[in-house]
């Protein structure tokens, strides 16, 4: 449904609708802080995912209208960048701000304040053109989404990259997941070692999506899909490799305890690397399907994408728990995500052999 109004409507004051039930959002969360109404803010937790649902297809949708061919690597690069170091810099600003005295009434203004500046934000977006000003509401989201899937197949090159965005988010949501228990079970690092994992996790989602723009030569060169696979099978192997056979003993590790510890580097460099490996995967996938899906039907491809993105969210965090039930640690259950990984690259590519083709190419004219 959010793809067909983005579709539907002016892009940019559909954006700002959007941010304005924001506030109203906030505003409501603000309340349920402050009174400690836990059922308000669950309920309105699930407003929020309705909410980013309404702005995901939107947000990646208008890039092609905004930017030129040669800035749509770049464009999704910043996105990509933006989107996990937000969500970072949210946690920990979380963490931080309720810790506080009285700190439920630091966390309410805070998300007031940054919803506001979130509209404000959206006031400097440009005007852009409804793409299908004539389409008409199909308002059922089950059979619509089987219409827009069916459609997104019809281009084949275009939906195995949603299902390549799919899987990232599949692997990537078993990383965050499970990264917390790996540091406090396996390395025997304590909450500060968790933050600085995750930063550096996030971070190299950052650095290898801007450095995605560099490599790709200010195009839309899928042929560094290949590259960001290998390197997540090469360096999530290596983080299985990289784990002690047994946690140092005794009380949860800080960050210099865990960093004067042997090997603890080199599983710092994997969490980073897997990081930036995913980062240079994703950005040319998103940009791909930006510039090759029918302009009047993009923002309905990305709600679609959206919708699998969970689906393979939910079995990636059912199958991580099956592995676990079976009797796998951590360290083995992030070894089967990478040697999946591994697989899943080989089926995508051998069914389009363009992205190996250009792989081979990007490799032979920059080495």
């Amino acid at each position: 449904t959010a793809g067909q109004l983005s579709d539907k409507y002016e892009k940019s004051r559909y954006i700002r609708w959007v941010k304005l039930l924001e506030i109203v959002i906030m505003l409501s969360a603000a309340v349920g802080f402050v009174t400690g109404n836990t059922p308000l803010l669950i309920g309105l937790l699930f407003l929020m995912g309705w909410q980013s649902t309404l702005f995901g297809p939107a947000k990646y949708s208008i890039m092609p209208q905004h930017l030129k061919p040669e800035e749509l690597v770049g464009g999704n690069a910043w996105v990509e960048m933006g989107t996990h170091l937000a969500i970072l810099l949210g946690t920990l600003l979380g963490g931080i701000l309720i810790a506080q005295p009285d700190g439920h009434y630091w966390v309410a203004g805070a998300v007031v304040l940054l919803a506001v500046l979130g509209y404000l934000s959206s006031r400097a977006i440009p005007p852009a053109p409804p793409a299908a000003p004539d389409l008409k509401i199909n308002w059922n989201p089950a059979s619509e989404t089987w219409n827009i899937l069916k459609f997104t197949y019809q281009n084949f090159t275009v939906f195995q990259s949603v299902l390549g965005i799919s899987w990232f988010w599949f692997l990537g949501s078993v990383y965050l997941a499970q990264l917390p228990n790996f540091t406090k079970l396996t390395l025997g690092g304590g909450e500060h070692v968790v933050t600085l994992l995750l930063t550096l996790f996030a971070i190299g989602i950052g650095v290898g999506s801007l450095l995605c723009e560099r490599l790709s030569g200010r195009m839309v060169e899928i042929g560094l899909v290949p590259f960001g696979a290998i390197g997540l099978t090469v360096f999530g192997v290596d983080l299985f490799f990289a784990a002690p056979a047994s946690p140092p003993q005794g009380e949860l590790l800080g960050m210099l305890a865990f960093l004067a510890q042997p090997g603890s580097w080199r599983v710092v460099a994997d969490i980073v690397l897997i990081g930036a490996f995913g980062g240079i995967y994703i950005v040319p996938l998103y940009a791909l399907v930006q510039q090759r899906s029918a302009p009047s039907h993009l923002s309905r491809v990305i709600a679609g994408n959206n919708i699998l993105n969970a689906v393979f969210m939910v079995a990636a965090a059912l199958i991580a728990v099956a592995l676990l039930d079976q009797g796998l640690n951590i360290p083995q259950v992030l070894l089967v995500m990478a040697i999946f990984n591994a697989a899943v690259a080989v089926y995508i590519f051998a069914l389009v052999p363009e992205f190996l083709m250009r792989f081979i190419v990007w490799i032979l004219v920059n080495v």
